[in-house]
């Protein structure tokens, strides 16, 4: 797509070389212009949307795997029983990444940590807690609460995803040293490598139900916990699939 339009419009938009592709100096001019047609197209979607009623339409989700898992079936599962015809694209990604899609309307809603871009128009959806998980045979296992500070003294299992993840940010802000084990960007994997006792970690307890593993969870003395959003460009001109969708978050917690 990208090269029919340099050629119609006789402009190198993208460098293309082993470093990767980025914007040359003349697609970096006409990117507003192209963002300001992208947006009045999804406008004039929306406008033809409320005319039309929702009868067909496509929902594109960004989000993080805890809410894939865990909230957006529930979710899903009860917006089909009203319309039964909308598809959906979910695409599962951190949250800087997922915060990238919505801005580029790559998504046209993104599941993201608060805080998140000030220009995001954003539906406030909860805190949920994060908690350690270790083996249950591991020292630790019989304590009441586990020491925030004692996270750097056993061996640490840690989610891949660039800095870009709760654990990460929980242990910048407090400056605490973890002895990292091992790095996986797939969390079914941590669970499975702390379950043998190889070390431990810190999850959400979103993604903590409902799991086939044999581990122990335990919150911190000093309770941690992260903010959950949903968040759209804006939310008046969203498509009216999308502007439905958000109706139906109160379901996300439905057994």
């Amino acid at each position: 797509m990208i090269a029919d339009l340099e050629h119609e419009w006789g402009v190198k938009l993208l460098e293309r070389d082993r470093g990767g592709v980025r914007l040359t100096s003349e697609g970096h001019e006409l990117a507003p212009a192209v963002q300001a047609v992208v947006d009045e197209h999804g406008r004039l979607q929306a406008r033809i949307d409320s005319m039309s009623g929702l009868e067909t339409g496509l929902i594109r989700i960004g989000t993080v795997t805890s809410v894939a898992t865990h909230w957006l079936p529930n979710i899903i599962k009860r917006f089909r029983e009203d319309y039964p015809n909308i598809d959906y694209e979910i695409t599962t990604r951190g949250y800087s990444e997922v915060e990238r899609m919505i801005a580029e309307g790559q998504v046209d809603c993104g599941f993201v940590r608060l805080p998140t871009r000030p220009n995001f128009d954003t539906i406030y959806l909860g805190r949920d807690e994060l908690k350690v998980v270790m083996a249950p045979d591991h020292p630790m296992a019989g304590v009441d609460r586990f020491p925030l500070r004692a996270l750097g003294d056993y061996p640490f299992m840690t989610i891949d995803k660039q800095g870009d993840s709760d654990i990460m940010a929980m242990l910048d802000k407090y400056g605490i040293r973890i002895q990292s084990s091992m790095t996986t960007w797939d969390d079914y994997a941590v669970f499975a490598m702390v379950e043998k006792g190889l070390g431990i970690s810190v999850q959400p307890a979103l993604i903590l139900q409902r799991l086939p593993f044999d581990i122990v969870e335990k919150s911190f003395d000093e309770p941690q916990y992260r903010e959950l959003a949903l968040a759209l460009r804006n939310r008046n001109t969203a498509p009216l699939a999308t502007k439905r969708f958000i109706d139906y978050l109160g379901y996300r917690d439905e057994a």
